[in-house]
């Protein structure tokens, strides 16, 4: 992270059970959430993880708020995925909006490149037709009033297509 300048670094997909936090040797705070089962099998990675960070800024004392979140596939069942959102919904609405809320997600979602009805939270540049997943993202962002950074400026598809579902119908 110090080669980098980072302050923050988020993963997501690890296989590490239980949720907690560690100083490492180098001073930064790791915060990690995974699996509650020691055995468990990690066939959704680290689905329905979480994870929020609030921090202050030193010189303007503003207050950044830092959800990362690791959601399930498409072939998951409906209704985890709507407790999925409902859970970051209210993590989400105990943000204060004078507070910079940063969400930085894998929602396993296509938005599109239409965005037709959604012009104020995205841009043109998404990919391929919104899926079911994408839909559930555009409508949480367009509900708290946040934009989807990726689409707003152009990007080489190899940057804009990380991922191919196991049916190859992402």
């Amino acid at each position: 992270m110090k080669r980098y300048n980072l302050v923050v670094l988020e993963t997501s997909e690890k296989h590490w059970v239980q949720a907690g936090q560690q100083r490492l040797a180098s001073g930064e705070l790791l915060l990690y959430s995974g699996y509650e089962k020691e055995n468990a099998p990690h066939t959704q990675g680290v689905a329905l993880t979480i994870i929020k960070a609030s921090f202050k800024t030193k010189k303007e004392g503003i207050t950044i708020n830092d959800i990362q979140c690791y959601a399930h596939t498409k072939d998951c069942n409906e209704d985890v995925e709507d407790q999925f959102y409902n859970r970051l919904q209210s993590i989400v609405e105990k943000c204060s909006t004078k507070d910079l809320t940063i969400l930085m997600v894998d929602l396993n979602a296509k938005v599109g490149m239409n965005n037709t009805g959604y012009e104020y939270i995205m841009g043109s540049h998404g990919l391929g037709e919104m899926n079911g997943n994408g839909e559930r993202f555009t409508n949480l962002y367009a509900f708290n009033k946040l934009a989807i950074g990726g689409t707003k400026f152009s990007h080489k598809r190899i940057h804009t297509d990380t991922w191919i579902s196991l049916d190859h119908n992402a």
